[in-house]
């Protein structure tokens, strides 16, 4: 999958790795995101990213994969899952590492 995603534009790998591209700007000390209609080109294909690769993602699932993570907000949020559901955390990664060097 990461090397589909990053055959068709490595932003839209960017976007899963480190979330969406938000948009804002500073008013009084406050964050304010841009709307959709300030946004340059430039920025609105960034912005784009997520959804492009939300919609990858989610085309690429069984219907108990999608449900899985029919609520995410984000692509990231969607690999995050996937990652922990099917690799584990790295301390799980880690001790089936251990179990297998002392099975050995």
């Amino acid at each position: 999958m990461k090397i589909f995603i990053k055959s068709i534009d490595r932003g839209i790998w960017n976007a899963i790795v480190n979330g969406p591209y938000i948009l804002a700007y500073v008013v009084n000390g406050i964050y304010v995101a841009k709307s959709f209609d300030e946004l340059t080109d430039v920025e609105n294909k960034h912005v784009q990213y997520d959804c492009v690769a939300k919609n990858i993602i989610t085309s690429a699932l069984n219907l108990d994969e999608f449900f899985r993570v029919s609520q995410c907000i984000s692509a990231k949020e969607m690999w995050d899952i996937f990652e922990v559901t099917h690799e584990g955390t790295t301390d799980v990664k880690r001790a089936r590492k251990h179990a297998l060097i002392q099975e050995y």
